[in-house]
């Protein structure tokens, strides 16, 4: 177990943290979410003892062991991979590591015999004989395979070294263990399996992701940082999304009788307790979900962006037509013959391993480069609209207010308009002044997504439209997304959101495209799909 007495932090005049008193119980995993800058990753560099609170305590059960997920991709570089995992239990690489120095020596003493008993003794209680078979076995899990395990760390690429670090995180069995975004570079089917890991793990978990279908998966509980406090709410990500809402609806409506109230609250906790998947989480969680009462939902301040695209006028049938497409990129073939057509309603997900194949699919369909070979046909009724996933070439070196910069894509040009469509994205009063030269990351993603709006295009194209997003704008644009009535092409890797947006699924594999008209859970899902599957990508 893990918890904290009034912990405080301030920087400067900002409080970050309050006097928090919270307790993360083992069997529990916790997902720590807040705003941008609320304090997600400090909170945790409080727990894990890198950062010092300026009051408080920060308690763990004595002999219980703490792992952190690393997030310096160098460290180990000059280790070997199955190494690196195994040294993420500290106490038991320093038994392997003197023992292999006593052992080696030439003038082994009655003296190192002694010592070397005591560590056999102890590297067994570690489970010191398994190790390397956990490690390899943990490594396989993410997609490493016993050639790269044998390598050095600086042979491997970068999402390679993040799944070794995250092997080194979970080795050995910890008591706690403290992930910050831990899916970040991870693979679907990678993903899937740290899913299932997390869901079996016995002890105490607290982990911050902006990939909602992960937090819905493994947490039992959300830890909500909100004025400068952190709030346990029972539940998954959804449910706690869903409650907050609830709790501000029921706050307006004031007038009506707590018996309807309660009603309401009753169905909307039947709803979610019957989605609980059979994981001994789930069956947990429903059984603290049918103790909540009136007073145990609580609105949240957190403010959500409004996202919403509406066509101006309807395409006909024929939208999107691409044949026998072929693109090379510094001699090596990214497209190779690539066909499809696109019918009107379509919301096309796109997948696949080469994220570069998909990003340039999408800029020669926007006519940012040119095929090699093939050929693009947009139907004359269309008009398209366009998030890249770099969208730097639209705000480098401009000196404008967003106000100024947002008024260019405008065909109202009033400056209250401008200003409302500008607030309902969050940037309200002085924030609305802003150079658009220095955005932050999320705050690029909602200007361009407000461009989109003001298109009113009825053909959306998406290349990875949540980076750089939180949670909040991530579910507002998800809803916008579901909502459109246009067609759309889509890649991301946000699975929730391709789960709950798509319904045709093409995949890009290095043996051509599989094309599916079905949902995203459906073609994950499909036994048959996925033996093909395995058979374009060997």
């Amino acid at each position: 177990m893990i918890s904290t007495n009034n912990i405080s932090l301030r920087y400067g005049v900002r409080k970050l943290f309050d006097n928090v008193n919270i307790k993360f119980n083992p069997g529990n995993c916790y997902g720590l979410i807040g705003a941008n800058g609320a304090g997600k990753s400090t909170f945790l560099k409080i727990l894990s003892g890198d950062i010092e609170a300026n009051t408080g305590e920060v308690f763990i059960t004595p002999g219980e062991r703490l792992a952190v997920l690393k997030q310096d991709h160098f460290e180990f570089d000059e280790y070997e991979v199955l190494k690196t995992v195994m040294m993420g239990h500290i106490r038991l690489f320093e038994i392997m590591t003197e023992k292999d120095k006593l052992y080696a020596k030439s003038d082994f003493t009655d003296k190192d015999g002694i010592r070397a008993s005591v560590l056999e003794g102890e590297f067994a209680e570690l489970n010191g004989w398994e190790a390397e078979s956990e490690a390899s076995t943990l490594l396989m899990g993410l997609g490493i395979n016993e050639k790269l395990q044998n390598k050095k760390m600086k042979e491997l690429t970068g999402s390679e070294k993040v799944k070794v670090l995250l092997a080194q995180t979970l080795f050995g069995k910890p008591d706690i263990l403290l992930l910050d975004e831990p899916t970040n570079n991870l693979d679907v089917k990678s993903k899937s399996w740290l899913e299932n890991f997390l869901l079996n793990f016995e002890s105490t978990v607290i982990v911050v992701s902006h990939d909602r279908h992960f937090l819905n998966k493994v947490c039992t509980h959300v830890a909500d940082i909100d004025f400068s406090k952190i709030q346990l709410y029972v539940g998954n990500y959804d449910f706690w999304y869903e409650s907050s809402q609830l709790a501000l609806q029921m706050a307006k409506d004031q007038n009506k009788k707590k018996e309807e109230k309660i009603a309401e609250l009753q169905s909307f906790i039947a709803r979610f307790s019957s989605n609980a998947s059979k994981a001994k989480q789930a069956t947990s969680r429903k059984k603290q979900l049918d103790k909540l009462t009136l007073d145990d939902i609580k609105p949240s301040s957190r403010k959500y962006p409004f996202v919403g695209f509406k066509p101006e006028r309807e395409a006909g049938n024929d939208l999107l037509t691409v044949e026998n497409l072929s693109k090379t990129i510094e001699g090596e073939k990214i497209l190779d013959n690539v066909s499809f057509v696109v019918s009107k309603g379509d919301k096309i997900a796109f997948t696949g391993a080469d994220e570069i194949a998909k990003t340039t699919l999408f800029k020669i369909l926007m006519g940012e480069i040119e095929p090699d070979s093939g050929e693009v046909k947009w139907g004359i009724t269309t008009s398209q609209a366009y998030l890249p996933k770099d969208n730097s070439e639209y705000f480098n070196g401009i000196d404008c207010t967003l106000v100024d910069w947002l008024r260019q894509y405008s065909d109202d040009k009033a400056e209250s308009f401008i200003r409302g469509f500008l607030g309902r994205m969050l940037f309200s009063g002085e924030e609305a002044l802003k150079k658009a030269s220095v955005l932050s990351g999320g705050e690029k993603v909602r200007c361009m997504l407000s461009k989109m709006m003001l298109s009113n295009a009825n053909v959306l194209i998406f290349d990875e439209p949540t980076n750089h997003l939180d949670l909040e704008s991530i579910t507002a644009l998800n809803n916008g997304m579901t909502s459109y009535t246009g067609t759309m092409l889509l890649t991301s890797q946000d699975s929730q959101l391709i789960a709950t947006v798509a319904n045709r699924i093409i995949e890009i594999t290095p043996k051509g495209l599989m094309d599916k008209i079905m949902t995203y859970d459906e073609y994950m899902e499909n036994d048959d799909v996925q033996k093909e599957l395995e058979l374009m990508y060997k």
